[in-house]
C-alpha cells in the first residue's frame, strides 16, 4: 500500500465493494442468524423477566429491544473485519489486497465502512423482528443514527487490530471470547447500570461499549444512565484512538507483511 491522498479511488470502491459482496454472499450466516440469536434472547429474558419492573419508566421488553439492536451491531462489525482479515492472511491472498496502489487510508475506510454496513443491516433486522415485543418511541432519531454509526466504527476498527494481531482463528477467539463478549455483555444491554452496586457502576463506566449502547438506547426513550453527548465524547475518543493506532500497524505493515 502506498501513502497516496484520500479520495474514492477505483481501489478503495473496489475493496469496498468486495467486502459488502463478502458478507452479503453468505447473508443466511451473516444476517439471518444474528437476527435469530437476538430474537431469542429476546423471547427468553423477556419470558423469565416479564414481571420486572420498569427502568427509567420503561417496560422491561421495550428497554431490551435497543440494547439486543446494539449489540447486534457492534458484534457484527468486528466480525465483518476481523474475519476478513484473518482469512485472507490464512489463504494467503492477503497480498492481492497490499500490492494494488490502494492507500492506508482507503484501506483502513473500505473495510470499516463494509463492516458498519453489515453491522447497521444486522441491527434493522434485529430491530425488525423484534418491534413487535415492545413499543418504541424514538424520542431523538438523530442520536440513534449517530450511535449506530459510532458504535459500528469502534468496534470495526477494533476488529481490524483483532485481524492484525491474530495469526490464527484460535488468536482471533481469544480476542473475541475475553474482550469482546465481556465488553459487549457487561454494558447495559440486558441492564441499567443503576440498578448495580456502585463498585460495579465504576467498573461500567470504564467500558466504552456501555456509553454507546446508553446513548443509542437514549435515541428511542429520551432517558438514559449519562447525559448522550457525554457518551458522544467517550466514543469519539475510543474512536480515534484505535484509528490511530490500526493505522499505525498498517503503515508498519504489522504482521501483514511476513
Amino acid at each position: 500500500m502506498n501513502d497516496l491522498p484520500m479520495r474514492p479511488s477505483r481501489g478503495f470502491l473496489t475493496l469496498l465493494y468486495k467486502e459488502l459482496l463478502r458478507f452479503w454472499k453468505v447473508s443466511a450466516q451473516t444476517i439471518a442468524a444474528p437476527v435469530l440469536t437476538a430474537l431469542l434472547y429476546l423471547v427468553i429474558f423477556s419470558h423469565v423477566l416479564s414481571t420486572h419492573t420498569k427502568i427509567h419508566g420503561v417496560p422491561y421488553t421495550a428497554f431490551l429491544i435497543p440494547g439486543l439492536v446494539m449489540m447486534s451491531v457492534l458484534q457484527n462489525a468486528f466480525a465483518n473485519t476481523s474475519s476478513s482479515l484473518i482469512q485472507s492472511k490464512i489463504t494467503g491472498n492477503l497480498v492481492f489486497v497490499l500490492l494494488p496502489p490502494i492507500s492506508h487510508n482507503e484501506f483502513f475506510s473500505a473495510y470499516v465502512l463494509a463492516a458498519v454496513a453489515r453491522g447497521f443491516t444486522v441491527g434493522a433486522g434485529v430491530l425488525l423482528a423484534t418491534i413487535w415485543f415492545g413499543s418504541l418511541n424514538y424520542a431523538a432519531p438523530l442520536w440513534i443514527g449517530v450511535f449506530a454509526i459510532l458504535g459500528g466504527a469502534i468496534m470495526a476498527t477494533l476488529g481490524m487490530l483483532a485481524g492484525i494481531w491474530a495469526e490464527k482463528y484460535d488468536q482471533l477467539a481469544a480476542f473475541q471470547n475475553f474482550l469482546i463478549m465481556p465488553l459487549t455483555f457487561l454494558s447495559g444491554v440486558f441492564y441499567s447500570i443503576a440498578s448495580l452496586p456502585s463498585f460495579w457502576q465504576s467498573i461500567s463506566r470504564w467500558n466504552p461499549v456501555f456509553y454507546m449502547i446508553d446513548g443509542f438506547r437514549y435515541g428511542f426513550f429520551g432517558v438514559s444512565d449519562i447525559s448522550p453527548w457525554h457518551s458522544l465524547w467517550v466514543g469519539l475518543l475510543s474512536f480515534t484512538i484505535l484509528a490511530a493506532l490500526t493505522l499505525h500497524s498498517l503503515r508498519r505493515g504489522y504482521k501483514l507483511r511476513d
